[in-house]
């Protein structure tokens, strides 16, 4: 892996790195020929990169990617797990000079952007337009405060895009196993097609059984075949280029929730049941507290 910082202004690598300018579409395509249920276990290389947007800000957990966990900053954690899901190149993306150096401390590469970026997808956006990766190569966002993200998961949400070649983006859900779980507006719903296709994601508690709630909200007793959004994506390049460009539409004000900005401008997004349930992601200090016990418990 690749090591030091880079300026986006003045980028030293090409899209000739790691790999060259990629290979034709038909042939990163025909890497995806076997599949087995929602897994998407391809056969032959998983060609993809792995971009992890850090900034320092955060409103409820000040300065959260560098807090310790176990000896090592949160996003040592993340670096580690990204690398150790076979992608070609792992960077971190930030725009604060204090991560660039602990990257540098454990080996990593980090971009320095703008200090502007509202999300981390326009960030990974400004990364892969610096760099001129080819628009049909695939880039993964892992979010920096997942520092328990099972490798697989990384893996797998590139191999839905690989297995798909009409998707623009990939992403993932697990099933909703309680009816309090459906009725959280903290935990985002995704319903989509026979093939996989998004076709809404929600806050709301949907898909919503009306027989078996006939009194209304509180009366609902059925979560079956509700699915909770897993919020890691994968990218086109050229999808991650538009969606950037493109104006937060009204579901998306409405919601608050970015991935519909793709599905309001018609991008395809395929979603897969994941291999395993997500690690915790930190947002405040009671979450932080709790991923620390879990890394420096004694092995059994």
């Amino acid at each position: 892996m690749p090591h030091g910082s880079s300026r986006l202004s003045d980028p030293r690598r090409g899209a000739r790195d790691a790999g060259g300018r990629g290979a034709p579409a038909r042939r990163r395509r025909s890497a995806a020929r076997s599949l087995s249920g929602s897994g998407l276990e391809i056969q032959g290389p998983r060609v993809f990169r792995v971009v992890i947007p850090a900034r320092l800000a955060s409103a409820r957990l000040a300065g959260k990617v560098l807090r310790p966990i176990g000896g090592k900053p949160m996003v040592q954690w993340v670096y580690e797990r990204a690398c150790a899901a076979g992608a070609r190149e792992v960077l971190i993306a930030t725009d604060d000079e204090r991560i660039v150096s602990a990257a540098h401390s454990f080996g990593a590469e980090a971009v320095l952007t703008s200090g502007t970026h509202v999300s981390g997808t326009d960030r990974i956006a400004e990364v892969a337009r610096a760099r001129r990766w080819p628009q049909d190569d695939i880039v993964v966002n892992v979010q920096a405060d997942e520092p328990l993200i099972p490798p697989a998961l990384i893996g797998q949400v590139a191999a839905v895009l690989q297995a798909h070649p009409q998707a623009d983006v990939g992403t993932l859900a697990i099933p909703i196993s309680s009816v309090q779980e459906l009725l959280d507006p903290n935990a985002v719903k995704v319903v989509t097609d026979a093939s996989g296709r998004a076709l809404y994601f929600s806050r709301a508690p949907i898909p919503w059984n009306r027989d078996r709630a006939p009194a209304g909200l509180a009366s609902q007793r059925d979560c079956g075949g509700a699915r909770r959004h897993v919020g890691i994506y994968a990218y086109r390049v050229g999808a991650l280029l538009r969606l950037a460009q493109l104006a937060p539409g009204a579901l998306e004000a409405r919601e608050k929730l970015e991935q519909l900005r793709a599905l309001e401008y018609g991008l395809a997004v395929w979603v897969a049941e994941a291999l395993e349930a997500p690690g915790p992601d930190v947002n405040t200090l009671a979450d932080l507290e709790r991923v620390t016990a879990l890394v420096t418990a004694p092995v059994r």
